[in-house]
């Protein structure tokens, strides 16, 4: 009886791994695929454009300031706007997979200038969630940063 329970067990097993590493090799291509969007992010940073970036937010996303501040999808791209970029760069990013929901973190550095002509010297870290919506895009639902002290 022994062996024929430990011969179950070792078949459940083997049926089940190709199933673990199929859900590894999705959460990876996923990893990738969020990874992807937050470079684009970063590009719109980097150019000035903030259309590339609005496709990727969510039309109800919840964005919390450094400050504090809660804006929304219309009042963030309107922010992006006033923004000058000389420099912007990520570090350190990672993405967790969970399901059909991503988080990714990272650290952010960036200069240029604000909507006064007032120069800027942000040193951030930030969290992203992103949504796989039903017509299977990703989009970021939800984001925060805060000031990293120096």
């Amino acid at each position: 009886m022994k062996n024929v329970k430990l011969w179950c067990l070792l078949a459940l097993f083997s049926l089940g791994s190709p199933l673990v590493a199929q859900a590894q090799q999705s959460s990876g291509a996923t990893a990738k695929a969020v990874l992807a969007l937050e470079n684009q992010w970063l590009e719109s940073q980097k150019t000035n454009n903030p259309d590339l970036v609005a496709p990727l937010l969510a039309d109800k996303i919840v964005s919390t300031g450094s400050d504090g501040e809660v804006t929304n999808k219309t009042q963030m791209l309107a922010q992006m706007k006033t923004r000058k970029y000389a420099t912007a760069e990520y570090d350190h990013v990672q993405v967790m997979v969970y399901g059909n929901t991503a988080i990714a973190t990272g650290g952010y550095k960036g200069t240029g200038t604000d909507a006064s002509g007032k120069p800027f010297n942000d040193n951030d870290r930030w969290t992203d969630t992103w949504l796989k919506m039903p017509d299977g895009k990703w989009q970021c639902i939800a984001t925060q940063d805060s000031h990293v002290k120096t």
